[in-house]
């Protein structure tokens, strides 16, 4: 069984049917995979950059703050100890790389399933020609009004390559998100393709058809 979508212009009028292809109809994914694959989008994004320093690596504390008895405190031999201000710290985090690896069939899998559960449930508007005069948030607002989608709290507006004049009208709106279909692998088009997890946390997703033809031939082999 084929989905189709319903076509609209730039103003919200809507008329023509667009048949999917039938990888992209029937593509279904489990939770468990969902699940691995936003898990690893999410650890390859971290820098893992973050160091702390062990009581070794904090600089003096060479001598002992004071001498060994008759202070009534507790022997101390040095103010690089963890309960020391400015001390080293107990079990201190160093750099390392949190990154998973996901099999690509896998990712591609969860992508297309996402993306299929999405449209099943009307949350994709499809748009013939996505693009603005000038660099204006009020045309982003107007076009989103002309979808009502003035009021959805996280809209995903994906398009076929990165379009500045776009990208600009839309990077006031806090609760939209400016993506990229995936290019071929020939291709050396500046892209920032979406992800599995960019498609479940929106609540609406706005593709431009060009970039719907796009995600259906490199993902739709």
């Amino acid at each position: 069984m084929s989905l189709s979508l319903e076509l609209f212009d730039m103003k919200g009028k809507g008329g023509a049917k667009v048949v999917l292809s039938e990888k992209l109809s029937n593509s279904t994914v489990s939770q468990a995979l969902l699940h691995q694959v936003v898990v690893a989008e999410e650890a390859n994004a971290r820098q893992g950059t973050q160091c702390a320093k062990t009581r070794s690596e904090v600089r003096g504390g060479g001598r002992k703050p004071y001498k060994q008895k008759k202070t009534g405190n507790a022997r101390q031999g040095s103010i690089n100890s963890p309960h020391y201000r400015h001390g080293g710290m107990a079990l201190a985090v160093k750099p390392r790389d949190y990154s998973k690896k996901v099999n690509k069939k896998e990712r591609r899998a969860a992508l297309l399933g996402a993306l299929n559960s999405k449209m099943t449930a009307g949350d994709v508007s499809l748009v013939e020609n996505l693009s603005f005069s000038e660099v204006k948030t009020k045309e982003a607002v107007s076009f989103l009004n002309n979808l009502k989608l003035n009021k959805v709290k996280r809209v995903l507006v994906v398009v076929s390559e990165y379009d500045e004049t776009v990208y600009k009208c839309f990077r006031n709106l806090q609760h939209v998100e400016v993506r990229t279909a995936p290019a071929p692998a020939d291709s050396e088009a500046k892209t920032n393709p979406f992800s599995t997890r960019d498609l479940l946390v929106a609540h609406k997703i706005v593709i431009a058809k060009d970039a719907l033809r796009l995600i259906e031939e490199v993902w739709g082999s």
